[in-house]
């Protein structure tokens, strides 16, 4: 099991710094010149544009800011080595000089918070209904969840979005059509909207799986020893079943993180998603760069903790 986990680790690095040069390259070589988008329309002496660009390193060559980025390159006026690997994520451009780990220290909390109650409601209500469409396969309530996933994943989210904000905020009033002002409250209709389409695709994965080991060898023997029912189901089917939805969980942690985008803009809650939609209309490359490295990061620690619970689930992984 060590030598299952350090292999793995050791595997984090290179797709660390593969992944962050991939979105760094991208942002800073497409995205035009920050500094023009910083003055946008208002002139802007040479002088000053001289000292920014040498300030940013901006006219170094692409791979030595990528250095100096992540820290593993010394900053040209102090010598010192200050950047990402040293939880350093630069200084954001198109606004007010301000520390990119600033303006993400206000909205992670929101985003974090959303994605959290979003992944509790995907994951204990998909896995419940998949796991009762399966033990009543063929019936109505089978069938129920069949239709109800299918029109969920088939219903764009803007449109759950805006569907649910009429009839449970303006027609019923029960909860709150937009902003974060009222605490837990305001969370609840856009974290379901966030949820709806992972759900669906959960209850769907987790009812297959469950379907086709309660046929194996191992749960008829369970079943012939004569083990109640519930244990056969929670301890012999699950087990197995689980391990396809703890993958799609740990995936979908990551993206429920940056993919709040349109939920975050339809509630006008100010997180993460609807931070990076802005910074990228503002061509604020670092502001952008340093949020994408750290839901980058979030994706892969996720799916590290998935590898180490693989192993626990099923032992035969961790000796391939």
């Amino acid at each position: 099991m060590g030598r299952y986990m350090i292999r793995r680790v050791l595997q984090f690095v290179p797709v660390l710094f593969g992944t962050t040069f991939l979105i760094f390259a991208g942002v800073f070589s497409l995205a035009g010149d920050p500094i023009r988008a910083l003055s946008g329309d208002r002139p802007i002496a040479a002088s000053a544009v001289e000292q920014l660009r040498d300030e940013y390193n901006l006219d170094d060559p692409l791979l030595v800011q990528y250095g100096k980025y992540m820290g593993v390159l010394p900053d040209d006026d102090s010598g010192e080595f200050s950047g990402l690997l040293t939880g350093d994520f630069g200084v954001t451009l198109a606004r007010s000089p301000r520390p990119v780990a600033e303006v993400m220290a206000d909205k992670i909390p929101i985003s974090a918070r959303l994605a959290i109650y979003a992944f509790i409601i995907e994951a204990i209500i998909g896995i419940f209904a998949g796991v009762l469409a399966a033990l009543r396969k063929d019936s109505f309530l089978d069938t129920l969840v069949q239709v109800s996933t299918v029109v969920v994943i088939s219903v764009p989210i803007f449109v759950l979005g805006l569907v649910a904000q009429y009839a449970f905020g303006v027609e019923l009033g029960l909860l709150p059509v937009a902003g974060i002002q009222e605490g837990f409250r305001s969370y609840i209709m856009p974290s379901f909207i966030l949820a709806a389409t992972s759900l669906a695709y959960i209850a769907r994965l987790t009812r297959t799986a469950v379907v086709e080991n309660n046929r194996a060898d191992y749960v008829r023997t369970a079943k012939a020893k004569g083990l109640p029912a519930r244990r056969v189901v929670g301890i012999h089917t699950l087990r197995n079943s689980l391990i396809p939805v703890v993958t799609f969980l740990a995936v979908d942690l990551g993206a429920l993180m940056g993919g709040a985008i349109i939920t975050e803009t339809i509630f006008n809650i100010p997180g993460v998603g609807r931070e990076v939609f802005d910074a990228v209309t503002r061509q604020d490359g670092a502001l952008v760069v340093g949020i994408v490295t750290f839901l980058i990061v979030v994706y892969m620690v996720a799916n590290l903790l998935v590898d180490f619970l693989y192993a626990v689930l099923d032992p035969r992984i961790r000796y391939e």
